[in-house]
């Protein structure tokens, strides 16, 4: 898991995770006193399949993959994560272990919160419910996009929704990411990768 930064996190000028922000103060309030800031770093493993899930994260800078490993020890990506959502908030749905395991790809920060105590807010207030009903329906959105990509999209278009998809969840042009990290997210060969990175260059 994550490293501790701050101890607690209050609600100044601004948050940066949108889904905290959106939250009324008197609901934010509820979260307040157990959030804890944390940081990103890349390439961390956040949580993996199997695991059960203890705390709910929510970016405020950065983005985290959702991998799915397959029993041929292959991975591929299957949504992103930044600041306009949160990690483990598909936990309130009832306990069950990840299905996935989820890695830092953009280092950033994060407000962290034990899960049951984000149930328990969850349960009290109605703009809290209503916020993740949002975020759920977004990330089958994504889920759902992605499986129709991978199924009709060449590699080279996978990788540029994929690069694209990043760039959307960080602050800046350049994508801190190894050949070896988009191999793992695209499901292919880090020469497959090579190969598309130098004909996108190109083109």
């Amino acid at each position: 898991m994550p490293h501790s930064g701050s101890p607690a996190v209050r609600r100044p000028g601004g948050i940066g995770n949108r889904l905290l922000a959106a939250l009324p103060p008197a609901d934010f309030d509820l979260l307040a006193p157990e959030l804890e800031k944390v940081a990103l770093d890349q390439d961390m493993v956040l949580s993996r399949a199997g695991d059960q899930i203890e705390q709910v994260l929510f970016p405020d800078r950065g983005a985290i993959s959702l991998m799915i490993n397959m029993a041929n020890g292959q991975t591929v990506a299957t949504a992103a994560i930044g600041r306009e959502g949160a990690l483990g908030i598909l936990s309130v749905l009832g306990p069950s272990p990840s299905a996935i395991t989820a890695v830092v790809r953009a280092a950033g920060t994060a407000s962290r919160i034990p899960a049951s105590r984000f149930h328990a807010a969850f349960n009290r207030s109605p703009a809290i419910r209503h916020a993740v009903q949002i975020h759920i329906r977004a990330m089958l959105m994504q889920f759902q996009l992605g499986v129709a990509c991978n199924a009709l999209h060449p590699v080279k278009a996978r990788m540029a929704r994929w690069l694209l998809h990043l760039r959307d969840r960080i602050d800046h042009d350049v994508l801190p990411l190894t050949q070896d990290a988009l191999s793992q997210i695209l499901g292919v060969q880090r020469t497959t990768v090579t190969l598309l990175m130098r004909n996108l260059r190109a083109s």
